[in-house]
């Protein structure tokens, strides 16, 4: 039998980078609001130096993420295979405890573009009717880049972000991306220090006639005070970034940036080690009323609440509204539901290259530390020429140069003693790395469910992931592939490695590829394609509404964390200007 807390004004699950951005929006709104996180309290003083410069336990064994014992999710690539648990983290990493997965994030942080959040309209009017395969279910977000700007610009305030603009009102910034949306404003400060990598990748595109541009780092070049009063400092090329906390204070995370300030605030609290197993639905079938939570003693306790906000990982996000049975599940083979439709990830390549003649000092490395180019965007060039929708851009960074990820050894090498040793000692140092990460669509054979057969501690279901490449993908990175061996030609590297999918390759759940899972919730402007209206806002129970990249109707190519942040304040600021003094749908159904 569960035990009932005092009613709040708003509960949040989750505390990571959407959980803390409500927690100030409704807070400033003057709400009662209380955060549920399911791991451990995490503060800036668990990142103080030594502590996360510790290559074994955060990048080896990964000492950040969830458990997989306590949550997992089981993977199959299509509807004939039987799932399996996924027991080690490998093709992605979620977060545990409190700043979620924005406490070990690598710290690049991206705008999508104008026609990113409308891409469903982009094809019509770009490609011939025919041209994309019938069951893509591409969509559009039902929000423009013009509505999000503002948001975008001020986020980018929170973190300190740090590049160089490419397009100010309009006007193109030499040094900058010219293919980027429109910018009111500069970035808060100016782009990270160059490194070796930077350099020869600049001279290298340029050359070719390309574009290439600073990463846009939230890892800040210079001091910085950011809205909330919270302060950072520059960084010091520690290398100590991505499955790592900054013991620098210099990587935007929820802790550096807005939780010390949110925890000061007279109405906002925050209880650790609470699972929440449940949204508790209303009997007017409208509304929901609450949520259930296993606390750290293992107790069943019930949560009321008048507005409740769903900020987990998207996983977490799909997974939860199915067990709570809110939004129809999604059905791939009669083609009806939402919960569990258009779920995307990503597409990523490499070259590794060795250089007997340069030097790289990899040790000296930051995560936004890199030069990009967005040449081969979805939007800049002609995609249906080479027999694709979307794009990738192409970039090289300089690290991390740990003493167990960074060891490069010529193919052939063996994995143990003398010769190894030579050649890891020769080699160090002296690689540079070009890598693509590329857009994904949705596909209506792809999804999530809930896992017929395994099930979580408390007897739950587990989420199963049902994912594989397709055909678009594989043109796409082999195309990619061809325009970073352009690179590769104009540097003359001694000898280069390449690590790029194959025609006729499935997904492989046991390699890294990316924490950029998306969709399961997307948002939209139908409720029959979509679990989510243009605010965020759960069409079948108005006070619900759910934070995150499970929104996105399919992936972009660049990393979420941008627009997952303005998506999070274009939901407040309707939820505090509109909703609040007037609870109900915000956007009709019909």
């Amino acid at each position: 039998m569960s035990t009932t807390r005092p009613e709040v004004d708003a509960v949040i699950i989750g505390l990571g980078w959407t959980g803390s951005i409500m927690g100030m929006e409704l807070t400033d709104a003057g709400l009662n609001v209380v955060a549920l996180e399911r791991g451990n309290e995490r503060t800036k003083e668990d990142f103080l130096y030594p502590k996360p410069a510790d290559e074994l336990k955060y990048g080896v064994r990964l000492k950040m993420m969830q458990r997989p014992k306590q949550s997992t999710v089981t993977i199959r690539r299509n509807a004939s295979e039987t799932a399996v648990p996924q027991r080690h983290w490998t093709t992605f990493h979620p977060g545990d405890g409190v700043g979620g997965a924005g406490s070990h994030w690598t710290g690049v942080l991206y705008r999508a573009t104008p026609n990113e959040l409308a891409l469903k309209s982009f094809a019509d009017r770009t490609f011939e009717p025919g041209f994309l395969p019938e069951d893509m279910t591409i969509q559009d977000y039902g929000v423009t880049y013009e509505e999000l700007e503002p948001h975008y610009d001020f986020f980018e305030k929170v973190a300190g972000l740090s590049g160089q603009a490419g397009n100010i009102q309009g006007e193109t910034i030499e040094g900058g991306n010219p293919f980027e949306g429109p910018r009111q404003n500069p970035f808060p400060l100016s782009p990270l220090p160059r490194t070796l990598t930077d350099t020869l990748f600049t001279e290298a595109t340029k050359k070719l006639g390309w574009h290439p541009y600073p990463y846009p780092s939230a890892n800040v070049s210079g001091a910085w005070t950011n809205p909330y009063g919270m302060q950072l400092g520059p960084c010091n090329f520690c290398g100590f970034c991505s499955n790592y906390g900054c013991l620098n204070y210099s990587k935007a995370s929820p802790q550096t940036c807005i939780l010390d300030a949110l925890k000061q605030r007279e109405h906002f609290s925050y209880r650790t080690n609470c699972e929440v197993t449940r949204i508790v639905k209303s009997d007017d079938g409208e509304t929901v009323k609450g949520v259930l939570y296993h606390d750290g003693e293992g107790q069943e306790i019930f949560q009321p609440a008048k507005l409740v906000i769903l900020a987990s990982f998207p996983l977490s996000n799909v997974r939860l509204l199915l067990l709570s049975q809110i939004g129809q599940p999604y059905d791939p083979v009669a083609n009806t539901g939402v919960v569990g439709r258009n779920f995307s990830y990503q597409i990523t390549g490499s070259i590794d290259m060795y250089f007997k003649r340069h030097q790289f000092n990899p040790f000296i490395s930051a995560g936004g530390s890199g030069q990009v180019i967005d040449d081969f965007s979805p939007d800049t060039f002609d995609t249906a020429k080479h027999g694709f929708i979307g794009g990738s851009y192409i970039y090289t960074t300089q690290g991390p140069g740990g003493a167990i990820g960074a060891v490069k050894v010529p193919p052939g090498t063996p994995s143990w003693g003398s010769e190894w040793k030579k050649n890891a000692s020769e080699h160090y140092g002296h690689h540079m790395m070009l890598g693509t990460t590329g857009t994904n669509m949705s596909y209506r054979d792809v999804y999530l469910d809930l896992d017929p057969t395994y099930t979580d501690p408390h007897g739950d279901p587990l989420l199963r992931m049902t994912y594989d490449w397709k055909d678009n993908d594989m043109r796409m990175t082999q195309f990619m592939a061809e325009r970073m061996r352009e690179i590769v030609a104009e540097l003359e590297p001694d000898y280069h490695t390449e690590n790029f999918k194959q025609v006729g390759d499935h997904f492989d759940a046991a390699k890294y590829q990316s924490t950029h899972l998306t969709g399961g919730a997307i948002m939209g402007t139908d409720p029959s394609t979509s679990v989510l209206n243009r605010y965020l806002q759960h069409w079948d129970a108005h006070n619900l509404f759910v934070m995150g990249a499970s929104a996105f109707p399919q992936n972009m190519q660049h990393n979420p964390t941008g627009t997952v942040a303005a998506l999070t304040y274009w939901s407040a600021k309707h939820i505090r200007e509109r909703y609040l003094g007037n609870p109900g749908p915000l956007m009709s159904q019909g």
